[in-house]
This record gives C-alpha cells, structure tokens and sequence, in this order.
C-alpha cells in the first residue's frame, strides 16, 4: 500500500527537516488562529492580532477549532479578563505522534497565558518558555536545557518577533497569515492556517524527511504492527 509520503512536500523542504532534532513552536498565529478571547462579568470578548475585526454591532464568531480545545481559564486563576485561546485537535496529535517518535517539541511564546500552560502540559511538552520578552535568550536556554544546538531545530512563527529565531535555527517554518517579511524568510510556509492544521502539516514534514512517517502511523495504531 502506498501512503502519502515526500511527493507532498518540496524537496527543498524536506533536505532540510531531514536534520532536525527538535521543533520549536510559536502559539499566537502558530498553534492558533492569533486571536484572543477574554471572557468577564459581561460575557466573551474577542481581541485581534493580525485580523480584521467584526463591523460595528456584529458578533464575532468564534473560530472552528473553538470547538476542539478551546481551554477557558481555570476558576481563581487570577487572569485578566479570562483569556481564552482555542486549539486544534489536529495540532495536538501530531505533536504527541513527533514526540513519540523521539524529536522533542519546544514552545517559546512573548505572552503568558493559563491556557497555553493547560495545552501544553496536556501535550507532554516538557520545553515551555512563556512570557518572553527576549527569544534569543529562551534559544539559548533550550540549547542549554536539550544539548542541542540551535542549527539542528526548526522555528515556527508567524510574526516579528519571530525572526530573531529565524537568523540562527537550522529551519524556518511559517504559515499562510504570517507577516509578509516573516513569510519571506522561511524555508516552508504551510498550507494550513496557523491553528488550523499547520502544526500537523510541519509534524508530517519533518516525519517524512526522516523516515519516520510509517513508524509513527504504526505506533499510532493506525498501522498493524
């Protein structure tokens, strides 16, 4: 039987994935859609990043992956507003299915949020730097922190921020909605939206580059073994 395998993806692409040893990940725009819920007294809120917002007196939706993990604050939480972030279901196994197949995840991120750290500890992910005003710094924590070098990961972001990571990981990965001069920097940018697959698009990547995929799928369950 035949499955999908590196014909889906660029060569150019794949070269480089075949040498990475760990993922980094960006949350706002990466994991998810970019946008912000605040919950209070008087219902949901919606902040923007990076997106146009509602007309006057129109209610904004919230987006389909709401519906799959979408982790409102915890009660006495103590976060203002109550910041709502929604993930996808998606996203979340394939991080489980790369981990698993022994290239560790990492999560770097300028904004601290209770959600993110109810995500990311439900995903196993053991690299976690929240609230970082510095990248540069939190890279070099990592390295410190995995023993390994900044050469063998790959970044995925979205926004500027992102590209102080962009000048020194081996990889760069963007998504469809990132700012123009991000997205003209990276190495792949994917075809999903950012919390709406593209994080199970770059995991499938970096699985097929280094002959992993049908492993994964197996340990997965979704192979005979």
């Amino acid at each position: 039987m035949k499955h999908p395998g590196a014909e889906i993806f660029p060569a150019s692409a794949l070269a480089l994935a075949r040498d990475i040893d760990l993922l980094i990940l960006d949350v706002d725009g990466v994991l998810t859609d970019g946008r912000i819920y605040y919950a209070d007294s008087s219902g949901l809120s919606q902040g923007f990043r990076g997106s146009t917002p509602p007309a006057t007196g129109e209610t904004p939706a919230l987006p389909y992956a709401s519906a799959v993990g979408a982790t409102p604050p915890a009660e006495g939480s103590g976060e203002q507003g109550g910041e709502i972030k929604a993930f996808h279901a998606q996203d979340g196994a394939a991080i489980k299915m790369l981990q698993a197949a022994g290239i560790p995840v990492a999560v770097i991120t300028g904004r601290s949020s209770g959600a993110t750290a109810r995500r990311v500890s439900e995903l196993g992910i053991a690299h976690v730097y929240q609230g970082v005003e510095d990248k540069t710094a939190a890279l070099g924590t990592l390295c410190s922190e995995s023993g390994m070098m900044a050469e063998r990961m790959a970044h995925a972001g979205d926004d500027i921020p992102d590209l102080a990571l962009f000048d020194r990981v081996g990889m760069r990965l963007s998504v469809p909605q990132a700012h123009p001069e991000v997205a003209a920097r990276a190495d792949y940018v994917t075809a999903a939206s950012g919390g709406a697959g593209a994080v199970r698009e770059i995991c499938h990547l970096i699985l097929i580059a280094k002959g992993l995929w049908e492993s994964a799928l197996t340990e997965a369950g979704a192979w005979p073994r």
